[in-house]
C-alpha cells in the first residue's frame, strides 16, 4: 500500500496557481494511476471548498459552496496514496480555520505537507492592483499603494492583500504544527526566465517529475499594460452601476482584459514608483531573512524574492498617455463589435431553427392521423371513464 500523505498548497495569489490547478484538474486520471488524488468534480471544486472552510462571501458562490470542504476532507481521508489540495485563497485562513483544515484531513495521523508559492513583492503589488481592477474596482494606483503602506492596514484592500501575501505570517498560521521538512516554499523565477522553469519547480515540490502529464491548458490569466489597465478602470467607473457581474465577467474581464487587451505587448508595463520600490525591496529582504531562519525546504532560490538592479521606469497608470489609451480603446471596441456580430449570427441561426421546428409542428397538426388522435382524446376526456383511461395511459407512457 502506498504511503498516505496530503500536499496542501495554500497560496499565494499571482504565482502561477491557476495554471497549476488547471494542469492538476485536467490530468486527474493520470494522477490517480500514479497514486495521486486531486479531488474535484469541477474545475473550481477546490475553490468552493476553500470558500466553505473560511466562510468567505464571493458573489453568491459561498451558497453553492456549503459543505464543500467536508466533502473534500472526506475524499482526502479515504484516499490511501497522496492527495493534493490547492487554492491560493487558503493563504487567508485564520488560525482556527487552519486547525480545522488540518484536523479534517487527518493531521496528525496523516503526513501533511504545506506548500507556499511566492513571488517578489515588486511584481506582486502591481499585479494585485490590476487584479482588483479586473474585479470591477475603481481604486487608483496611488491610493492602493497608500493603503498597503499604511501600518494600520485597515480597509478591505490592505487587510486582504497582506493576509494572502505576507509570507512569514502565512507560514506562522499554516506551518506552526509541522516540522520544517514538511514545509515547502516554491519561488517564482524572475522576469525573463524560461516559462517552463516554474512548472519544473512545482513538479519537484509536488513529486510530479515522474508523471507524464498534459501541460496544455485553456484558461489563462495574462497581465495588461499601463494604458490597458487604465482603460478597464475607466470602464468600471462607467458601467459598474448598470452591468451586472454575471455579464461583466464574460464581456469585460474575459473578452476585453484577458483575450484582447493583454495581447498588446508593446505598452509600458505596470511597475512601482521608485520610493515604493525601495520600501518593497526592504520588506522583501526582511522576509527572506525570516524564511532562511526557519530551515524549511526551498524549491528554487530565495534570491528570486529580491528585485534585481534598481527601480524600473515608472509610468503612472493614474495619468496614462491619452493616445495609448485611445489605441487600446479602439482594440476593445473592435473586439466588442466582433462579439456583437457573433451573437447576432448565433441569434439568427437559432431563429431559423425555431422557424423550422414551428413549421414541422404545423405540418404534424395537419396530418389526418394527428386529427383522428386529437378527436379521440377530446371524446375520452368528456367522460369520467375516459379521463381515467387517459390518466392510466399517460402514467404508462411516463414510465
Amino acid at each position: 500500500m502506498s504511503r498516505k500523505r496530503v500536499l496542501l498548497h495554500v497560496g499565494t495569489p499571482k504565482t502561477g496557481t491557476s495554471y497549476l490547478q488547471d494542469v492538476l484538474y485536467n490530468n486527474r486520471p493520470m494522477l490517480r494511476a500514479a497514486g495521486i488524488n486531486y479531488p474535484a468534480d469541477r474545475f473550481d471544486g477546490q475553490f468552493l471548498a476553500a470558500l466553505d472552510l473560511m466562510r468567505l462571501p464571493w458573489g453568491g458562490l459561498e451558497l453553492e459552496a456549503v459543505g464543500a470542504w467536508d466533502r473534500l476532507a472526506e475524499q482526502t481521508r479515504a484516499w490511501n496514496g497522496t492527495t493534493i489540495i490547492s487554492h491560493e485563497i487558503l493563504a487567508n485562513a485564520s488560525r482556527p480555520q487552519v486547525q480545522r483544515a488540518l484536523e479534517s484531513i487527518g493531521h496528525p495521523d496523516t503526513e501533511v505537507h504545506v506548500l507556499l508559492s511566492v513571488r517578489d513583492l515588486v511584481r506582486q503589488i502591481p499585479a494585485e492592483w490590476q487584479e482588483n481592477v479586473k474585479h470591477r474596482r475603481t481604486v487608483s494606483f496611488r491610493r492602493f499603494l497608500r493603503q498597503l503602506q499604511d501600518p494600520a492596514r485597515e480597509g478591505k484592500i490592505a487587510s486582504w492583500f497582506w493576509s494572502v501575501q505576507e509570507v512569514p505570517e502565512i507560514l506562522d498560521r499554516w506551518a506552526a504544527d509541522l516540522p520544517p521538512e514538511q514545509v515547502h516554499l516554491v519561488t517564482v523565477p524572475p522576469s525573463g526566465a524560461d516559462s517552463s522553469l516554474l512548472w519544473g519547480r512545482f513538479a519537484q515540490a509536488f513529486g510530479l517529475t515522474g508523471v507524464d502529464l498534459d501541460l496544455h491548458v485553456e484558461r489563462v490569466n495574462p497581465s495588461m499594460g499601463v494604458p490597458e489597465t487604465a482603460l478597464v478602470r475607466r470602464i468600471n467607473r462607467r458601467v459598474n452601476a448598470t452591468v451586472e457581474p454575471v455579464h461583466y465577467r464574460p464581456l469585460v474581464r474575459e473578452l476585453l482584459a484577458h483575450r484582447t487587451l493583454s495581447k498588446r505587448r508593446t505598452s509600458p508595463r505596470l511597475a512601482l514608483p521608485p520610493e515604493v520600490w525601495e520600501w518593497a525591496r526592504d520588506l522583501s529582504e526582511q522576509w527572506v531573512a525570516d524564511i532562511r531562519s526557519r530551515g524549511i525546504d526551498v524549491v528554487g532560490d530565495l534570491d528570486d524574492l529580491l528585485p534585481a538592479g534598481g527601480p524600473p521606469d515608472f509610468v503612472d497608470p493614474d495619468r496614462p498617455r491619452p493616445r495609448q489609451v485611445n489605441h487600446a480603446a479602439l482594440d476593445a471596441i473592435e473586439a466588442l463589435l466582433l462579439e456583437g456580430v457573433r451573437l447576432r449570427e448565433t441569434e439568427e441561426e437559432l431563429r431559423a431553427q425555431v422557424r423550422e421546428l414551428e413549421e414541422a409542428l404545423r405540418r404534424s397538426y395537419l396530418r389526418p392521423s394527428y386529427r383522428i388522435r386529437e378527436r379521440t382524446v377530446r371524446r375520452l376526456e368528456e367522460s369520467d371513464t375516459g379521463k381515467g383511461l387517459m390518466g392510466t395511459y399517460r402514467r404508462l407512457r411516463g414510465r
